[in-house]
């Protein structure tokens, strides 16, 4: 489970207060893996990274048991100053693996950037910073994978490879992920959460979730 305590998220404007969330109470069951739906600008985003602890909410605050990994998205979380390879070594070490040789080289095999491995993260593109980011959290055992369109990015044998190491790992992780192609989250979700009305529905089937998100947001 992933606990929502009277959870809110909102940012000060001239006007006051703009919610983004408002007193959300919820458990959130974690036995499937989970679709995020919503328009631009709802906060699905958002709602990924105080998941994932790279946001805090304003009000409130969610908890878990779970190991979930960051939120693995086009920025991927990455220090721009440091190289890939530092970035992978810097995080192997503060999780407290030692020997970062084996973890380093199964990240430059996944990614596949060549000599920018070894280039500083600021000269990168939003689509090796994915990669990157995407090989490292393969490196390490999560209940809950967070995926923010990561697999939509990059060419299309990376997207087949990202999509390939998602399906080896289901049996032990689960996903929650945000993405625009309603395929990919029938591929990889069984449930779903729509948000609206600054919160969140769950439903226990991904394609009721869809459903819902057609009738809500889409105009026809």
């Amino acid at each position: 489970m992933i606990h929502f305590r009277n959870v809110s998220k909102f940012y000060p404007t001239r006007n006051g207060r703009t919610y983004i969330f408002k007193d959300i109470n919820f458990k959130l069951p974690m036995a499937r893996s989970i679709g995020v739906l919503g328009p631009n600008g709802a906060g699905k985003s958002t709602l990924v990274r105080m998941i994932g602890g790279a946001d805090t909410p304003s009000r409130g605050h969610i908890d878990s048991d779970l190991r979930i990994s960051w939120p693995l998205g086009l920025q991927g979380g990455l220090q721009g100053s440091m190289s890939g390879r530092e970035n992978v070594r810097f995080v192997a070490r503060i999780n407290g693996i030692s020997n970062t040789s084996i973890i380093e080289q199964e990240v430059a095999n996944f990614a596949d950037i060549g000599r920018y491995y070894d280039e500083p993260i600021r000269t990168y593109s939003n689509g090796m910073r994915s990669r990157v980011a995407f090989g490292l959290s393969l490196a390490f055992d999560f209940d809950v994978l967070l995926i923010d369109e990561v697999t939509s990015v990059g060419d299309a044998t990376f997207r087949k490879k990202s999509q390939q190491a998602l399906q080896r790992i289901r049996e032990t992780t689960h996903v929650i992920m945000v993405s625009h192609e309603m395929k990919q989250l029938q591929e990889f979700c069984e449930a779903g959460i729509v948000i609206k009305n600054q919160n969140f529905v769950f439903h226990s089937c991904i394609k009721n979730a869809i459903q819902d998100y057609q009738e809500t947001y889409v105009k026809l």
